[in-house]
């Protein structure tokens, strides 16, 4: 896995997704010809009929784009005075029904409730965390806060302050803001000074200055850091990946990693989240759907064509063989296409 993050050649002019426009790069898309009135009978039918007709839900819902969802919502709420969410909470279960409630929920709300999700009960799940804050652009964190706002009448950064500490919360918080720099301008000298400011903070001295690797991760544009990465290598002979994991532990190493990663690429990054998703005895569902369903419209054909790349094998084979049932079939109908040829 360290020769995909340490190759650091042509970094600087490939695409990035934190600059992808929904539907460019995803395999869900707005189908043609669409009609909500329509398609809310046929899921009013398949729910209210004698045993739910699971396929007509999986058919409609993983063949709709998310805006098209919400027109189905309103559609069926006018016909049925009840809520399409409401509905398929009551008729489904288990990780087929939060599958389902992920795809009629908006974008925005559904990181938010993610994000919710994370923070409540007893033990904070970092790692969600780390997840989403690492890899949104600023306009879906700020589209998250918003959420966050309406529906607690709470700022979404005052809650997470309860919730974690140190160096980790100080960066958790400055990602949470969402005033990364959206500039697409580099400036080679300030990239130069910058990997300086970062190996003195870590490889040079005894101790790390973790304040200096959060500052100017967490603030620089993402072309300004990929240059950053390539002049960090250029003084010290190694990745800041390798640097950041041999001068630091814990969440606050993990999310650093995790914001480099997604600077590099972020397809590659959720390629491997989905992996380890999926690795070993059991499968994390949550993270699973997440993923599939967050993706979907933005980068899921790049993160298709990257899970090849590392583990040469489709993601699709991976979750056919590890996912069963109508959450396995909706699964797969998100991913779209087999790359095993």
């Amino acid at each position: 896995m360290a020769s995909l993050w340490d190759d650091l050649d042509n970094l600087v002019n490939s695409p990035s997704s934190f600059s992808a426009k929904t539907g460019e790069r995803g395999t869900v898309k707005p189908k043609a010809n669409f009609d909500a009135g329509d398609d809310a009978v046929a899921l009013r039918k398949a729910i209210e009929g004698l045993g739910t007709k699971e396929k007509t839900l999986i058919d409609i819902l993983t063949h709709r784009s998310s805006a098209q969802r919400q027109l189905i919502c309103a559609a069926y709420q006018e016909a049925t005075g009840r809520t399409l969410l409401d509905d398929l909470k009551g008729d489904t279960g288990g990780d087929f029904e939060d599958l389902l409630v992920a795809l009629v929920t908006p974008p925005a709300a559904y990181d938010c409730h993610e994000v919710m999700r994370a923070m409540k009960g007893a033990g904070t799940k970092e790692d969600v965390l780390i997840e989403i804050f690492a890899s949104r652009s600023n306009e879906q964190i700020a589209a998250l806060n918003e959420v966050y706002l309406q529906e607690t009448e709470k700022k979404l950064t005052l809650d997470l302050k309860g919730e974690v500490s140190g160096d980790f919360c100080n960066a958790l918080l400055l990602l949470a803001e969402g005033k990364r720099d959206d500039s697409t301008t580099v400036d080679t000298e300030k990239a130069k000074e910058d990997a300086k400011t970062l190996y003195d903070a870590g490889e040079k001295k005894w101790g790390t200055d973790e304040s200096k690797f959060v500052d100017i991760l967490c603030h620089r544009s993402i072309p300004q850091l990929r240059q950053t990465l390539v002049e960090f290598r250029n003084i010290s002979g190694k990745t800041l990946q390798e640097s950041i994991e041999g001068e630091m532990s814990g969440e606050l190493e993990e999310l650093l990693v995790a914001i480099v990663k997604c600077v590099k690429s972020v397809p590659a990054y959720f390629a491997e989240r989905l992996y380890e998703s999926m690795k070993g005895c059991g499968t994390d569902e949550l993270t699973l759907n997440r993923i599939m369903v967050s993706r979907s419209e933005i980068d899921l054909l790049d993160i298709r064509a990257e899970f090849k790349k590392l583990y040469e094998y489709s993601l699709h084979s991976a979750i056919e063989s590890d996912c069963g049932g109508n959450d396995g079939k909706t699964l797969l109908k998100i991913c779209g296409g087999d790359d095993e040829s």
